[in-house]
């Protein structure tokens, strides 16, 4: 696709550097079309790090806070960090912003001048996005640019693994990802137990199943879905299960592919890649939804011998014609027992090792790596976990005292839900009680910001109720 650009390099400024930013700069040596020479990051240390990480030679990283001097170090050959992200919207030669602060108003207050100055987004920050995503794609294309989901993250692969499955006609049941840790079934010792990962589990975790329990991790027997999720639920209760990030990116994806989700706090079955299109298909085949078009998540469940799914993304599909479906299940996928339905299924994602292809679609295609349509249906809402007394700060996806759960996107009063990365940073302006879903009326309002100045004109553009 890109033969014709193989001699021209799409100048690309990070914003963040992160886990997933960082990976995006160490991976530009290897992609000959990408060059990453400017990352922005409030921590120098971790900015120029990025570049140390890349093997990039420290005689030719310098600091500047000047978009001047940083485009003539740019064309010197040198490799710019700063700690100033806007210097980046005056430098002529950067086509690309991909933004990874993960902090909703930075990342709406960057990704929205970058839009202005004509630049590409990729859309690193999840956060940001699942609030006003919608309205900053509108935006790109007003402005001649694009603004995309980022792929190497599952929500863009999942969009991209769906959209091929509407384009050559297959039926999709239900589609989701796989959290990124996974419980690992011991037979020998009656044991399931997840490793600590450093990201989204912090320490390792081992249930004891009694021996008239552990049928019930064997493969799931046809018309027998609904209790053995259940029942395994109920056995693994003691280890963690998903948590508000892996929800914040499928309520980006149903926006995106028009799906809606299971229930507001998604089923979260503990399955095997085999037992996908047994569970995760509609009741009609013997699976646990009453209608196709459902997002989900889920726990792989695998011995330590077998292959996992990586944090991958899925999908469950059928063929409507008869003769179609008899190809798609016996031609190398993975059926349920009548083989009426089967898994599709990614099972990684490279994070910034695979940006690449975001970058060079939006940069040479003038296309995003995401979906057509991206219309704010649903909302990843907060509920408090414990009783929030007035003044509390209130934080991320990774704040234990808040529990997510998806509902019905809703325009701003009193009494509707704050989407869930509005209250980051913001506090409590009176005592909240335990089960309570944060409200407008619980927070500070912070209209003057970026992010709610965005998310006010995309209830107005979208017509919110």
């Amino acid at each position: 696709m890109f033969n014709k650009f193989k001699n021209r390099q799409v100048e690309t400024a990070i914003i963040g550097a992160g886990h997933f930013g960082t990976a995006v700069v160490t991976q530009q040596l290897s992609t000959p079309n990408v060059a990453v020479h400017i990352v922005a990051d409030i921590s120098l240390e971790n900015a120029r790090a990025a570049f140390i990480k890349t093997g990039i030679s420290e005689n030719l990283i310098v600091y500047s806070k000047d978009a001047r001097e940083a485009e003539k170090l740019i064309k010197d050959g040198k490799y710019v960090y700063t700690d100033d992200p806007m210097i980046i919207m005056d430098i002529p030669s950067i086509e690309v912003v991909c933004e990874g602060t993960g902090v909703p108003e930075a990342s709406a207050k960057y990704s929205l001048e970058a839009i202005k100055s004509k630049k590409h987004v990729v859309s690193i920050s999840k956060e940001m996005d699942s609030v006003v995503g919608p309205i900053l794609k509108r935006k790109a294309k007003e402005y001649g640019v694009v603004y995309t989901p980022v792929d190497g993250d599952q929500p863009a692969l999942l969009m991209a693994l769906v959209e091929w499955a509407k384009l050559i006609g297959l039926t999709v049941i239900s589609a989701g990802k796989a959290r990124d840790g996974e419980f690992i079934l011991d037979e020998k010792n009656n044991t399931v137990s997840i490793k600590a990962d450093g990201i989204t589990v912090h320490e390792d975790y081992v249930v004891h199943i009694l021996d008239e329990d552990i049928k019930y991790f064997n493969k799931i027997p046809e018309g027998q879905s609904d209790e053995y999720i259940k029942k395994r639920a109920e056995l693994l209760k003691g280890l963690p299960n998903a948590g508000a990030f892996d929800l914040c990116e499928m309520v980006i994806v149903a926006n995106a592919i028009g799906f809606k989700p299971s229930c507001p706090e998604l089923t979260q079955a503990s399955l095997r890649i085999t037992e996908l299109p047994i569970a995760y298909c509609t009741r009609e085949t013997n699976g646990i939804y009453p209608v196709t078009g459902v997002i989900d998540v889920h726990t792989n469940l695998r011995r330590e011998d077998e292959s996992g799914m990586g944090g991958g993304v899925y999908m469950v599909v059928k063929c409507d014609n008869a003769y179609s479906n008899y190809i798609l299940a016996t031609k190398g996928q993975i059926p349920n027992y009548d083989l009426s339905t089967v898994v599709i299924y990614r099972p990684y994602h490279l994070c910034g090792v695979e940006v690449a292809t975001s970058i060079l679609s939006a940069a040479f295609l003038g296309v995003d790596t995401g979906t057509l349509e991206y219309i704010p249906s649903f909302d990843l809402a907060k509920r408090a976990e414990r009783d929030i007394m007035k003044g509390e700060l209130l934080g991320n996806d990774h704040d234990l005292k808040l529990k997510a759960l998806i509902l019905p996107a809703s325009k701003k009063s009193h009494t509707s839900p704050v989407p869930g990365h509005m209250i980051t940073g913001n506090r409590a302006v009176r005592d909240i009680k335990y089960g309570e879903i944060i409200d407008y009326s619980m927070i500070e309002d912070m209209s003057g910001s970026v992010l709610w100045k965005l998310r006010h004109e995309q209830e107005e553009t979208f017509n919110l109720n």
